[in-house]
């Protein structure tokens, strides 16, 4: 019995010494169902994880999720359920049935195995811009159809693909008090700004960033009463719409670069995350049925 548990610690220490120097994206990446756990965000948007993560169906009356072999719409609760109000309102637009939804979250969340640096705590949710006017593409169809690009002149306007349609859907997105930010393409949000009514509070959270013109990215606060949970800080005072032409003059008119210091030191190669540098409670989150 005493050599059982000593080979069974031994057994335990190999592993924990092999979970330490693995990349978290190859830990989390592996889980293929979310963690029978009570729902929570763990850590911050770009370095944490996600327990008791709920997986968006893969269809449903007003969406798609795309990419199924990706296995990334998972997501906390409180994500799924704006998923299918905000679908609910798409449906209701103009040539949209719904939404089809990229990315969420794997299973676990934490790093992923390529692309995002951020969607790590389920949180987060990227909308493809292509009006959904069919919802029942077959698994092997919704690997190969694309979303199409809403930018023009490199991002400084929107092409003539951009309706009203677009504008409502990223307005009730940002109504909804559960959002943080909605990241767009600079010309996105300015064209939004010209053609905003009334209350114009909601432009705040929509903020101009790099890419984001075949898809706009909602991140969503932290769950109220959530521990552990970290929120981004809060987008600047004011509508945003000054910032945002900035965006799209420096897109017209670049400003000269900066003269490389030959004396700067090289920047470091960015390393991958190990389990030790996420929230104590990831390790947990991994190790549940």
């Amino acid at each position: 019995m005493r050599l059982l548990v000593t080979c069974f610690c031994i057994l335990f220490g190999l592993v924990a010494v092999a979970d330490a120097a693995t990349p978290a994206k190859q830990l989390f990446g592996a889980k293929a169902t979310g963690s029978q756990q009570a729902p929570a965000s763990h850590g911050s948007y770009a370095k944490g994880c996600v327990a008791g993560a709920v997986q968006l169906p893969e269809t449903g009356p007003t969406w798609q999720a795309m990419r199924l072999s990706r296995n990334r719409n998972w997501g906390h609760p409180e994500t799924i359920s704006f998923i299918e109000k905000l679908s609910r309102f798409a449906a209701k637009q103009p040539g949209w049935d719904g939404l089809y939804i990229g990315d969420i979250s794997q299973p676990r969340g934490g790093p992923m195995l390529s692309g995002h640096r951020s969607h790590q705590v389920g949180l987060d949710i990227d909308i493809w811009m292509r009006p959904a006017d069919k919802l029942n593409f077959s698994r092997a169809q919704r690997e190969k159809i694309s979303s199409i690009s809403m930018r023009r002149s490199k991002g400084a306007y929107v092409n003539g693909d951009w309706t009203r349609a677009h504008h409502e859907i990223i307005k009730a997105a940002a109504s909804d008090k559960r959002v943080a930010r909605i990241f767009v393409f600079p010309g996105a949000k300015v064209q939004m700004c010209k053609t905003a009514k009334g209350d114009r509070r909601w432009l705040r959270k929509i903020r101009p960033w790099w890419g984001h013109h075949y898809h706009f990215h909602v991140r969503l606060a932290c769950p109220k009463g959530a521990r552990g949970c970290v929120d981004q800080a809060a987008p600047p005072r004011g509508d945003g719409c000054d910032d945002a032409q900035k965006w799209v003059n420096d897109i017209l008119k670049p400003p000269p670069p900066n003269p490389a210091d030959p004396n700067a030191p090289k920047p470091k190669p960015r390393r991958d995350y190990t389990l030790a540098d996420l929230p104590q409670q990831c390790a947990a989150v991994l190790q549940a049925n």
